[in-house]
């Protein structure tokens, strides 16, 4: 059986990746045939083998499954911005089809893929279509990473309740301290306990190199 998750943010720039890359190490120690999946993204640099998307890069080189950059990231825009405002301005249509056969190749290669999203959970393809359209068409377990920050109990209460609301599996939520701790992280995640329904897989703690983890320092489940 193929294990496909979801990994959606309460924000922009909470450390998705991050995270995705921890789950991607620990599910490669339980021995599945992993891979990161980067359906679309935005902000890529320049390196010698063109304009890459720095989290497609990490989702790659984390994966136990051999995957070309294009396979990991199909729709990739150079600019920084909202996908569906870049696909507005440059005519390159974000096609689910595209998406979904992009996963579909994946799936005859891994056993366990993870699939990190862009932004939150409403964020758009297009002017019709948002990312959730698409995550209900392939119905996939979905994973809330919160970054601990004034703000976050509200953003992660209303995406735990739209994607129930959109009638998906919520496979669990990680905290994630994007900031060194303060005295109120603690509380944030008492609260976030008593109002989010799905299981608390793991708290990140704060690192500040991030180029260098420690499986050890860190309690994590995989989602189920």
């Amino acid at each position: 059986m193929i294990k496909k998750f979801f990994i959606t943010g309460t924000d922009t720039n909470i450390g998705k990746t991050f995270v995705s890359q921890i789950l991607l190490k620990k599910a490669n120690q339980y021995g599945y045939n992993t891979a990161g999946y980067k359906p679309v993204s935005s902000g890529c640099k320049k390196t010698s083998f063109g304009f890459l998307n720095n989290d497609a890069i990490i989702l790659k080189k984390n994966s136990s499954v051999e995957l070309n950059y294009q396979e990991v990231n199909p729709v990739a825009f150079i600019e920084n911005a909202p996908p569906h405002i870049l696909s507005d301005i440059y005519t390159q249509e974000i096609k689910i089809q595209q998406l979904s056969l992009g996963l579909k190749n994946i799936m005859k290669k891994s056993n366990w893929i993870l699939i990190e999203g862009a932004g939150g959970w409403y964020t758009p393809l297009s002017y019709e279509k948002t990312f959730s359209d698409w995550v209900k068409k392939e119905k996939l377990i979905v994973v809330i990473v919160i970054g601990i920050k004034l703000g976050c109990i509200n953003h992660a209460i209303l995406t735990e309740k739209a994607i129930i609301s959109d009638k998906l599996k919520c496979g669990g939520w990680i905290a994630n301290n994007i900031f060194p701790k303060n005295q109120y992280n603690h509380y944030y995640i008492q609260t976030l306990l008593k109002y989010i329904k799905s299981p608390l897989l793991g708290i990140i703690p704060y690192f500040k190199n991030k180029n260098y983890i420690n499986l050890n320092e860190i309690k994590i489940k995989l989602p189920q």
